[in-house]
């Protein structure tokens, strides 16, 4: 066995299905190791793509999604995706092949050390130096992907390293494999109360549901408090969602580049369940918060938790059962809820919704964003898959949210990185081959990894692209026109990607109005080969303060 053999079996027994690769001569110790192990690899044109379906196999999955990609500049592309996981908090692990060990730093061909370039968006990085330790090693890099705010982390594996003989029955083995999210427990009871004292006393409460929420397994908990409480439930932009089911509580988005219901600057107290602190939720400080509102913060990761500016109240604990040790001291209590708060914000949210869907009327019969997304939820189950790719179209679907927001709905995540769609659709076949794969995308966006439809076609991942072509960057378009009056280098040019589409073997549909793109969509949801539905919209923003027309 060697050592490639040995890590590869390691990540099988910790419930890795496939890893995502590009390949180059460092890496063919773990390629021939997973293919003597019966791995699923899925190979892809460009290492950003690689570590793009790692990253979103973490996300939809809450595992670590595993890639791997050569030295040097291979391993600087793969690190686009691993810093996607770095904002968002996503679980991965990126294993780069690279010059032997021995022939560090002698000038070889692509002498170059990965770790020091990956160390600072990891949680762990290392060289996976001492055979016999594998088993170690990758618990080590797991436990960091998997525990406290999840994340991602990399493996150096030099290719004398990897192809070396290793005692399978001396070799160190951790008694526990895990690469699932593994969430920290209750919260202290005296700050559970403390807490629910706050919220007795609130005339405005507001829930903001991060990401945190979603790695805790905390959906039901959520609806459930938030509905016996009649607490507004908001999320903010990119986060990943934690709402499955229909939730008269949900609000929306907050923190959207295009506005949004007035509810975070008006409440009094704020609970923020695993959030970042960052400028989606104002930075939980006036002016973005009202003089005299309270915050109560809590997370898993005692290191998030303290981030920026410390609240008042300060939780560490999973999400999850903070949420259910609330719900049950609320009970106890007999906690009145907040009703009148809530209908108020749910009239908030109808005349922002009201606003925009007037912004898109104005255009009449021409097809905008509105429409697009409106057509892409009408052909959703609960099941599908759906990423969402793209600065201007993104924040149409955000705007026109239903009641839910569930975990199978991904978008860029906090870096607002566009391009990663593609492959991230090629991710989400994998996992299931047997539910529904929408992409939604901008044209920008889709080109960035265009190529990939051909891997998507000749490895049969069928999903279904639509892609919104307005010829812009539209949401800088947007900024631009607001803030100089004119847009600045953001104009593209007229594409045929159906004609591009069929020219990497899938199929290619071009739709200009807007009463063919449902049943085009339906048409294509029906069909086992990856399809693209080019949209022709008009350039149109969700903002009802952007200039008609782009």
């Amino acid at each position: 066995m060697t050592t490639a053999d040995l890590l590869v079996e390691e990540l099988q027994a910790r419930g890795v299905q496939f890893v995502s690769v590009l390949n180059g001569h460092g890496l063919d110790p773990f390629l021939l190791a997973c293919r003597k192990a019966e791995m699923r690899v899925i190979d892809v044109r460009n290492e950003q793509a690689a570590g793009y379906m790692a990253e979103v196999t973490g996300r939809l999955t809450r595992t670590v999604g595993v890639c791997g990609v050569s030295g040097a500049v291979a391993h600087a592309n793969a690190l686009t995706g691993v810093l996607n996981a770095w904002f968002d908090g996503a679980p991965m692990l990126l294993i780069t092949g690279i010059t032997p060990h021995g022939d560090l730093d002698h000038g070889e061909f692509q002498d170059f050390n990965p770790v020091p370039m990956a160390a600072p968006i990891c949680k762990y990085a290392r060289v996976l130096d001492v055979p016999q330790r594998v088993g170690e090693i990758v618990h080590e890099a797991f436990t960091a992907a998997t525990t406290g705010r999840p994340g991602p982390v990399h493996l150096s594996l030099p290719i004398d390293v990897g192809g070396a003989e290793v005692d399978a029955d001396t070799a160190l083995r951790a008694p526990v494999r895990s690469g699932a999210v593994r969430s920290a427990g209750a919260g202290d009871p005296a700050l559970i109360e403390q807490a629910i004292d706050l919220l007795a006393a609130a005339k405005r409460p507001l829930l903001v549901a991060g990401s945190g929420v979603y790695y805790a397994h905390g959906e039901q908990a959520l609806a459930s408090f938030a509905s016996s409480q009649q607490i507004p439930v908001v999320q903010p932009i990119w986060s990943r969602g934690a709402v499955p089911q229909t939730c008269p509580q949900f609000m929306g988005i907050i923190g959207a580049a295009t506005g949004g219901p007035r509810l975070l600057g008006d409440a009094d107290l704020v609970l923020a369940l695993g959030c970042e602190f960052d400028y989606r939720v104002g930075q939980f400080s006036p002016p973005n918060l009202t003089e005299g509102a309270t915050v109560v913060r809590v997370d898993g990761d005692e290191r998030q938790l303290r981030r920026g500016l410390e609240a008042p109240v300060s939780i560490q604990g999973s999400p999850r059962s903070v949420l259910e040790q609330w719900a049950q001291v609320a009970a106890h209590r007999g906690l009145s809820p907040s009703s009148a708060w809530c209908r108020e914000a749910d009239e908030r949210r109808s005349a922002h919704l009201a606003r925009c869907h007037e912004t898109a009327d104005a255009f009449g019969d021409r097809m905008t964003g509105r429409d697009v997304v409106a057509a892409v939820h009408e052909v959703l189950d609960e099941q599908t898959a759906v990423l969402v790719d793209g600065g201007n179209i993104g924040q149409w679907f955000h705007q026109m949210l239903p009641r839910k927001y569930p975990g199978n709905w991904v978008t860029c995540g906090a870096s607002g990185v566009v391009g990663w769609g593609l492959p991230g659709a090629l991710a989400a076949r994998a996992i299931d081959p047997d539910r529904g794969v929408v992409l939604l995308s901008g044209d920008g966006s889709f080109t960035f990894t265009v190529a990939e439809l051909e891997c998507a076609a000749r490895q049969n991942l069928p999903f279904v692209a639509v892609v919104a072509d307005d010829e812009k960057w539209g949401i800088s378009v947007t900024g631009h026109l607001r803030n100089h009056g004119h847009a600045l280098y953001s104009e593209l040019g007229p594409m045929r990607l159906d004609l591009v589409a069929k020219g990497f073997g899938c199929n290619g549909v071009r739709v200009e109005n807007k009463d063919e793109l449902g049943s085009a969509l339906s048409k294509a949801m029906a069909g086992d080969r990856p399809t693209v539905i080019q949209t022709i919209i008009a350039p149109s923003s969700p903002d009802p303060e952007a200039p008609r027309e782009l």
